[in-house]
Formats: structure tokens, sequence, C-alpha cells
């Protein structure tokens, strides 16, 4: 009996042990709480305040606040009948012709009793990699239901989204978040779970996550549960990016004009197992910001801009990679001579 008792609390224990994650954990649950795109938020809170919410498009990159913000605003608008008033379907669920024309259609003649001004939601999250036909078959259920259900769509590009569909939503665009709104809330999180931290391993972490909120806070809680401290080696050890020092370096060389040392850089990190994608990007990043001369930094993102082109297409070698920093050298050499 003894035996069992001790056994059961330290499974109890274990179970405390796991938490869940920090992006489900500081999830806004106000609209007004969502961090960036105050134009948009500000449209969704007025929406939140006065009800009447007109079929949605929220477009915009990945980990921005869409979902986020659409979820909230229901919850807003509804409240306790949020559950048996909110049908939600992410592109893990079936969302062919059938569920269109069976579930979603079942939902939208069922009876829930509202507020004034308050309509049953559907949310169709990442509704850009919906078929065609399934979106076809929407058309006519978001006219019938018209009084008693509102659709709001998720997608990261609405172009994806049939023209017909697009004329009977109003848009909202979400764009990447800047590096300060991302900061503004790592520093809440770091606070209220006490992470030890040094600005360099902010700095990383925003660095990586480039405008993506979800990145930020999973690059941070990854940080601190492998390392217990996060600075900037912890960082690029978790999200295995190239370190932005040793492409600083390479992009140095090239303007020195050592271009074997640069290549032997390129050549170094490719051996480490990156993809010409990751280096490329970092490149990109790195030459965006870099301090050179104006006609230098248009040239030098003109030619990465067709290299990641190229690897796009599949030619992803280190052949390609070093053709791309033979280009930079030919270019910096051609701005020399004028």
């Amino acid at each position: 009996m003894m035996a069992s008792s001790s056994a059961s609390a330290s499974s109890s224990s274990a179970n405390n042990s796991y938490e869940i994650p920090w992006v489900e954990k500081y999830r806004p649950t106000k609209v007004a709480d969502v961090v960036g795109n105050e134009d948009a938020v500000s449209r969704l809170q007025v929406i939140a305040r006065d009800g009447n919410l007109p079929n949605l498009i929220l477009t915009g990159p990945p980990g921005t606040g869409k979902t986020t913000s659409i979820l909230a605003l229901a919850h807003e608008l509804l409240g306790a009948n949020s559950k048996e008033a909110v049908l939600e379907l992410n592109a893990s669920d079936d969302r062919g012709i059938d569920v269109v024309r069976n579930k979603i259609k079942m939902f939208a003649q069922k009876k829930v009793t509202l507020p004034p001004g308050r309509h049953k939601i559907v949310i169709l999250d990442e509704a850009d990699s919906m078929t065609s036909g399934a979106q076809q078959a929407l058309r006519r259920t978001m006219e019938i239901y018209s009084n008693s259900t509102r659709f709001a769509l998720a997608c990261n590009t609405s172009s994806k989204i049939i023209e017909p569909i697009q004329s009977r939503c109003a848009l909202v665009r979400f764009s990447r978040l800047s590096d300060q709104e991302i900061l503004g809330r790592l520093m809440i999180v770091i606070e209220a779970e006490k992470v030890p931290y040094v600005a360099e391993g902010l700095e990383a972490i925003i660095f990586t996550a480039d405008g993506d909120m979800r990145q930020a806070l999973n690059n941070l809680q990854a940080t601190f549960s492998g390392f217990c401290f996060v600075n900037q080696e912890n960082v690029f050890k978790v999200c295995d990016q190239p370190h932005p020092l040793h492409v600083k370096n390479m992009v140095r060389n090239i303007l020195e004009g050592k271009f074997d040392d640069a290549c032997a850089g390129l050549k170094q990190l490719y051996n480490l197992g990156y993809s010409p994608t990751d280096i490329i990007t970092t490149l990109f990043r790195i030459i965006k910001n870099y301090d050179m001369a104006e006609y230098l930094k248009l040239e030098f993102m003109k030619e990465t801009g067709f290299a990641h082109m190229r690897i796009c297409d599949g030619v992803g070698s280190l052949l390609q990679l070093c053709g791309l920093l033979a280009k930079l050298s030919l270019v910096r050499e051609t701005a020399k001579a004028v």
C-alpha cells in the first residue's frame, strides 16, 4: 500500500514538472493584448466592442498573431457561448468538399441563442491550403447563412483564396513584428519565468525569429530548457542557424579583397551541415544591415537574390555559393575601379 501511494506521488510530481509551451501559456485572451499590427488590432477591437462581425480574411506571415486575434475576438464576442457557437477547423483537419457541405453546413443550421448583434463563428485556419473545390462549396454557404453565421479565414497568402470568397470578406493584413515589439513581449515572459539572460542572447533570439513571435518564444523556451541560460552561443546551438559572426566575417573578407578566406569560411559552414538556403538567408540579412557604401549594398543584395532564386530552383551546391562570393568580389572590384 505504501509503495503504491509513493508511486502515485512521484507520478503526480512528474506530471507537475511538464509545462505547457510558453506560446500557449502566454497567448493573449483579449484582442487589445495582441502585440504589434496596431491598425489591424484596432479594427478588431471595434468589432469586439460593437459586435456585428463581418466575414473576415486575416492574412500575413506566420507567428504574427492572426489565429490569436480571431480566437480572442471570438472569446470577447461570445463569452460563455464560445464553446458551442464557434467551429474551428485547422489545416490538420479534413476540410474537403464533404466537410464544407456537411459539417460546416450543419453547424450553420444549428440553433444557438446569442445576444443581439452576435453571430456563430466558423474559424478556418490555414485557409490557403483548402482545395479549390472546397472553397467553391463555401461560397453559397457563406451567403445563405449570413444572418446567423460569420466566417473568419486565416491564411499566409490571400491570393490562394479564390476571388469570389475574397469579395465576400473584409481583408485584415498582418505584417512581421518589429524587433522592439518582440523584445517587449520576451521581457514579460522572462520576468514571469525568471529566465537568466544576457543582452546578446536576446539579440540572437530576435535575429533568429525574424519578426515571428511564435518562433521567438519557442527559441527562448528551448534555450532555457536546454542550457538554463540565454546567451548568444546557446541560442545559436538550439536554433541551429549559421552564426551571424561567421557570415559577417565572410562579407568583411570580400570587402577587403580576401576571396580565399571568404571561400574557406563558406566551406566551413557548408561542411557543418547547414543548408544553402540557411546560409544565403543569413547572408542576405547580414548584407542588409552591414555598414558599406549604398551602391555596393544594392549590388550585393541583387546578386544574393539571384543566387537564392537558383537555390530555390534546386541548384544548392557549394559551387553555386562560391560563385556568389566570386560575383560579390567582382562587384567590389568594379566599384573600386570606378
